[in-house]
């Protein structure tokens, strides 16, 4: 549509300058909405056609998805092994290590008893004269250190029930945070290879075809909404300061059955084209805006992109 603009500034001039009818010339725009996915691939599937009316939510088109369905997967097993090391490191040691330290530890038990014995023994031996002192200090020794592989059982077995230390516990928990966010990660590339429609719409082009490569980013549908239609005209420098969003306006066409009620929606907060160089108090007449109204969505059914239009103002748009 680059192609109108200067025309229809011209037109308009020219309906403005004779002043007898408030018809100004348009023309039908329209904003289109182009489907595109951020990953590149293969287009697998494409579920609709130019010139289709699709329903927001419809499926619009599938690429392929092996590499991506592959790092979910991967992801997952990630998840898996990181949420296993994190339960297995709270649970601490398991139920024969448990045993088998509780045994080591009777064992200790029984062995510093058995050397507190042995030494009240020795104790009644040296003061009835029987045996050296020295056999005593052999025999407080060996309690001693018997007394001693008993304490170390109980601390191993006490370690063993509370399993790992806290800085390993915390590693393990972002560990799990990291292969969650991996997945989540994983399972969003393969989401954007799925696109559905965003909005009620008709399809205006299909871009590619299947088995063709898509680049990441690269339009495959475009679709027109109806709310996205609107009518475009252009409107002189003196007649600007009237306008004001909203203002209701009139819009005929070659075949239309009736006037199409619109309201101003955009007025350009610069001139479109100029006269050269100098505004002066002749040529600044000559300045031009930009002017769009919209439509219902019923109405713009009836509208089609680059279809010539009139556009009435109403009295109190103007």
């Amino acid at each position: 549509m680059k192609t109108l603009p200067w025309l229809m500034a011209v037109l308009a001039l020219a309906g403005c300058a004779r002043g007898t009818d408030d018809a100004l010339p348009g023309y039908v725009e329209a904003d289109y909405v182009r489907l595109a996915a951020p990953i590149g691939g293969t287009l697998a599937h494409l579920h609709v056609q130019r010139g289709d009316t699709v329903a927001a939510g419809a499926p619009a088109f599938v690429l392929e998805q092996d590499n991506e369905r592959a790092a979910r997967e991967e992801a997952q097993a990630r998840v898996a092994q990181a949420e296993a090391q994190w339960s297995n490191l709270r649970k601490g040691k398991r139920p024969d290590e448990i045993a088998a330290l509780e045994a080591q530890l009777a064992q200790a038990q029984a062995s510093a008893a058995l050397s507190q014995s042995e030494l009240q023994r020795q104790q009644q031996l040296v003061a009835q004269h029987f045996v050296s002192p020295s056999v005593l200090d052999q025999a407080r020794a060996a309690r001693d250190r018997d007394a001693q592989r008993v304490s170390e059982a109980q601390a191993q077995l006490r370690v063993a029930r509370q399993g790992a230390r806290p800085d390993e516990i915390a590693a393990a928990d972002q560990a799990v945070r990291t292969a969650r966010a991996q997945l989540a990660q994983a399972e969003w590339k393969l989401a954007q290879k799925t696109l559905k429609v965003p909005v009620g719409a008709q399809v205006a082009d299909v871009l590619y075809r299947e088995g063709e490569w898509v680049n990441a980013g690269a339009p495959v549908v475009s679709l027109l909404p109806p709310a996205n239609v609107k009518a475009r005209f252009f409107v002189s420098e003196t007649q600007l300061g009237r306008l004001k969003l909203g203002a209701p306006v009139r819009l005929t066409c070659d075949g239309c059955a009736a006037p199409i009620a619109g309201t101003l929606s955009y007025i350009a907060p610069e001139a479109e084209y100029t006269a050269p160089l100098i505004y002066s108090r002749e040529n600044r007449a000559n300045l031009v805006f930009m002017i769009e109204a919209r439509v219902s969505a019923a109405d713009a059914a009836h509208l089609h992109p680059g279809q010539p239009v009139q556009v009435h103002l109403d009295a109190n748009a103007s």
